[in-house]
């Protein structure tokens, strides 16, 4: 007999609508080790069954408090109380303790064991009811096993094609690694808007949904599965009905984006006869073909963290090179913008973590220019690569996080000493050497744009990191995803003010943030004196719509409207109102 149908509510993080079979990264699927202990090994295993019990109930109690909003918010509340009672004091920890401490039976072995005896003796009751209480159970020991086995799984790349993955949480790593010809969507259970692997399904072209309560406690492998990127719902098991519904979206969808193509080869003007300049952020190699069908005029922001992701040594000059030539190339002389190693936060490689630690995690931590100057030869090598691809094409150089005139003075240094290098082994680099750029992401460099602008060939503001420290909103925290705001007027302010600083030192400023991919923030951001876009290469066309249809004067006149304004409702009532007249 098929499940009912479950829908849960979420954020929806990249648009679309993906239907296929779900693949569980947290599902009985794991392998579960089986084998005999000595008996001076006993202790030491029931303090393993412990700290996976302690660790289970500690991410219960997190789920718990996520989902504490929603018609069945008291309802689900009383079952992950019901799942926190069982991993403290219930027949499946001290029937597996038993099994440890007299049979010498390994921590997931007796659990194993202790969880099919239960479930023979649920089967043998002849009441639905009691019988699907076991489900209960079940789910309680897929958790407690993934963390006794550390989340050994099968690896995400090699996933059935059509399959919709479903976990607790994807690193960027991990999505890093999906397929979109094999995957149809993500939907995870934490995660906000802004994370890292949000930005890198939309640059996949995935619909996905993160931050979904309860999610992992009802779905199980093989189910039916919808992902509403646009609406932020997961359907599980849906019924007819609702999949008619879905597949005539998906459809009316599909028609859209075949209208919005048509635009590819028109440019990107607004009505009153402004050429905007539309180019793509990139995060994989895999994005390039995107890039291309979306008529971009060049490569924005190449996030060089790809080379360094999913490997346990850093690259070496070559690979590098080799890794950038097979963007740069393919471009045919349009502007590849190629981002130094900006690992941090919720971006981590194995080959630095060793060294720097916790230091690499933390949002304010050793992140961006502060980890390359840290790291010299590293810096060094990345420069080296960059300039040898700039023999091939058209490359510019942007350098991360920066906060102070001091770290591009440094950098500069070091690009120098990279072209010296070159040179003197005889090979060809590019000359002149490529324009340098600052990111402008932390407060301090948007308001030390003005002395920043004396030192950068051009600015690029990054709207996500921007308000993130402007707010003090860990983007990645779904707990206080729904304040990071965009609209809120410090933000505003310090994109204005990073805007005219590069103006008055007549550089190029563009956007590459999230801002810069959604249409509702089009006009004002044209107001604001921006005529450079750089996005995920799906949201081109939808924006290049939107500046056909926007008079410049009109949106200079708003943006001066909404910069007077002192609340972010009042803001977005008017640029929303502006978009309206369109």
């Amino acid at each position: 007999m098929p499940e009912s149908e479950n829908r849960f509510k979420g954020l929806g993080v990249s648009s679309g609508i993906g239907m296929g079979v779900a693949h569980v990264r947290e599902s009985g699927a794991v392998t579960v080790p089986i084998y005999s202990i000595p008996a001076s090994k006993v202790d030491a295993e029931l303090g393993r069954l412990k700290k996976a019990a302690t660790l289970s109930r500690h991410q219960i109690n997190q789920i718990r408090t996520k989902s504490k909003e929603g018609a069945a918010a008291e309802e689900l509340g009383y079952l992950l109380d019901a799942y926190i009672h069982m991993l403290k004091d219930s027949r499946l920890v001290r029937g597996a303790e038993r099994r440890i401490a007299e049979d010498h039976l390994n921590a997931e072995g007796a659990v194993q064991a202790e969880v099919a005896e239960i479930g023979d003796a649920f089967a043998a009751l002849d009441d639905p009811y009691i019988a699907a209480r076991f489900d209960d159970i079940r789910a309680v020991t897929n958790r407690l096993l993934l963390n006794l086995t550390k989340g050994a799984q099968r690896p995400i790349a090699l996933v059935p094609k059509g399959s919709v993955i479903v976990a607790e949480e994807l690193s960027p790593a991990d999505t890093a690694l999906l397929d979109p010809h094999r995957v149809a969507g993500i939907a995870t259970q934490l995660g906000g808007p802004q994370s890292h692997s949000a930005i890198m399904a939309r640059a996949l072209g995935l619909p996905a949904v993160l931050g979904t309560p309860g999610l992992l406690d009802c779905v199980n492998p093989g189910d039916h599965i919808i992902v509403d990127g646009d609406k932020g719902t997961v359907v599980i098991n849906p019924t007819a009905a609702t999949l008619a519904s879905y597949k005539t979206r998906h459809e009316k969808d599909l028609r859209e984006t075949r209208l919005l193509a048509r635009l590819r080869k028109q440019p990107a003007v607004t009505r009153d006869g402004t050429e905007i300049d539309l180019q793509a952020n990139v995060e994989l190699p895999i994005e390039l073909d995107m890039v291309k069908q979306a008529g971009a005029s060049g490569i924005g922001l190449l996030r060089s963290e790809f080379m360094f992701m999913n490997r346990e040594s850093l690259p070496d000059e070559d690979e590098q090179y080799e890794a950038l030539i097979s963007l740069v190339k393919p471009m045919g002389g349009r502007s590849v913008t190629v981002r130094t190693l900006d690992i941090g936060a919720d971006k981590t490689t194995a080959a630095l973590m060793g060294d720097f630690g916790a230091s690499t995690t933390s949002p304010l931590g050793l992140r961006g220019i502060r980890l390359s100057l840290t790291c010299p030869d590293i810096l060094e090598t990345q420069f080296r690569a960059i300039l040898r691809a700039g023999a091939e094409g058209t490359v510019r150089i942007l350098l991360p996080m920066v906060s102070s005139v001091s770290e591009v003075r440094r950098a500069r240094d070091i690009l120098d000493q990279a072209a010296r290098n070159l040179k003197r082994r005889g090979v060809p680099f590019a000359d002149p050497l490529p324009p340098v750029g600052v990111m402008i992401e932390v407060p301090s460099a948007a308001l030390a744009a003005d002395s920043l602008a004396q030192y950068s060939d051009f600015f690029a503001l990054g709207s996500n990191d921007l308000t993130m420290y402007t707010l003090a909103i860990d983007r990645s925290d779904d707990q206080v995803a729904h304040l990071f705001d965009h609209l809120h007027p410090a933000v505003l302010r310090l994109i204005q003010f990073s805007a005219e600083a590069a103006l008055r030192a007549r550089i190029p400023v563009s956007i590459c943030g999230e801002m810069a991919g959604d249409p509702r923030y089009t006009a004002l951001l044209l107001g604001l004196g921006f005529r450079e876009l750089s996005m995920t290469a799906s949201s081109i066309p939808r924006v290049k719509k939107r500046i056909r249809d926007v008079d410049l004067i009109a949106a200079d006149h708003r943006a001066r409207v909404i910069m007077d304004q002192v609340d972010s409702g009042r803001i977005a009532t008017l640029l929303d109102d502006f978009n309206a007249l369109a």
